[in-house]
């Protein structure tokens, strides 16, 4: 068995439910230190974060990941145990197997061997790991990159490792991510008896008019790096069960995706303006998650992968920011040139969750690849 396999299967067999970590900063920690890594946990809350970095010049190349997994779901439908890390042909079927432990592995066995070969490299190499990125993620990444920013510790590059392939190995790498906004709507009637409307109001019939506008509108028409952004209601709860009362409130859940030709105020300003049209007695919270980022196809860092990929693939990935959110909108806020580079991403948070072993071998050449690229010109 390989070094990256023996290290995916030892960080998959911890049972790390978000926001636990249970020892793989740890063990993550125990095999960098040798190679001349200096490590700092950085703990907030119930959540452990993991600052480790060789060298104290420029360029810093980061790779940033999550030891955290979502639940399993039900153990008894996984055909092996969800934390076993048993490989099946070609497969390996675990609970983080391709978001995102095993990049992680690959990433280490990459930085040893790079060292190894280059003692004398140039600039810095860096680990930004957390245990918060499936959860809430607010004591987690964003919290390490506040205490970095705090001490003035920059970094030029990163490579955040969540599984950015489609069909096959590096088909597509996220060289930006979109904008998550939500909001919960609080529409105010008036309950009463459903005999007589006359007597009440019924606030989902108030906000109808409302819906509809707010499900037709083209916010934009997207650009060169996002799709089109998009709103989309995720719930809608009102009445008391019974069938003959009118219900007093309404609630509804929603969220905007949205691309760089919005900000969180401009969606906000057009969603208040349509529900004052219509009148509606409302409240409104809104929550932003993340804020919309892209890395230019023409940086550096795309530069390195898109070689790194041919010389170790034969072809060049496609640039994408389609999907949820990760970390790296945390990171691109410090400038930092950021991009998710990792293995196909069809099976992660479902039972059976698995990645190709060989496809591991093939991601550990890439990212050494792309380190040589960055830290020997």
């Amino acid at each position: 068995m390989s070094e990256t396999i023996d290290l995916a299967r030892k960080l998959l067999q911890i049972d790390s439910v978000t926001p636990e970590d249970k020892g793989c900063q740890s063990l993550i920690t125990d095999y960098l230190e040798p190679l001349g890594f200096k490590s700092e946990s950085m703990p907030f809350e119930e959540v452990t974060n993991l600052w480790s970095r060789k060298g104290t010049e420029s360029p810093v190349l980061v790779f940033a990941g999550h030891t955290d997994v979502v639940p399993t779901g039900p153990v008894e439908s996984w055909e092996y145990p969800p934390f076993s890390a048993h490989i099946d042909g070609d497969m390996l079927y675990s609970r983080g197997a391709a978001d995102m432990k095993s990049s992680i592995a690959c990433f280490m066995v990459a930085a040893k061997q790079f060292v190894t070969d280059y003692p004398k490299h140039q600039g810095s190499i860096g680990f930004l790991i957390t245990s918060d990125e499936e959860g809430p993620a607010i004591n987690g990444t964003v919290k390490v990159i506040e205490t970095l920013e705090s001490r003035n510790e920059k970094f030029e590059y990163c490579i955040v490792g969540e599984p950015s392939s489609s069909n096959k190995l590096l088909d597509s790498i996220k060289n930006g991510r979109r904008g998550s906004l939500s909001g919960k709507l609080t529409i105010k009637g008036i309950q009463g008896h459903i005999a007589y409307p006359d007597l009440a109001e019924n606030p989902i019939h108030s906000f109808a008019p409302a819906l509809e506008q707010l499900t037709n509108v083209t916010w934009d028409h997207g650009n060169e790096y996002f799709p089109p952004t998009s709103f989309q209601i995720s719930n809608i709860n009102g009445g008391t069960g019974a069938t003959n009362v009118i219900p007093g409130a309404l609630e509804v859940l929603f969220n905007f995706r949205f691309s760089t030709e919005h900000t969180p105020e401009s969606l906000q300003e057009s969603v208040h303006a349509i529900l004052d049209h219509h009148e509606l007695d409302y409240e409104l919270e809104w929550n932003l998650s993340g804020l919309p980022f892209i890395t230019p196809a023409n940086g550096e860092l795309i530069d390195a992968v898109e070689q790194a990929s041919e010389t170790v693939l034969g072809y060049k990935p496609e640039l994408s920011t389609g999907g949820g959110t990760s970390d790296g909108r945390f990171i691109a806020t410090t400038g930092a040139q950021t991009i998710e580079v990792g293995p196909i991403n069809a099976t992660i948070h479902k039972v059976n969750e698995c990645v190709s072993v060989s496809d591991l071998e093939k991601l550990t050449q890439v990212y050494y690849q792309i380190l040589v690229n960055i830290l020997t010109k």
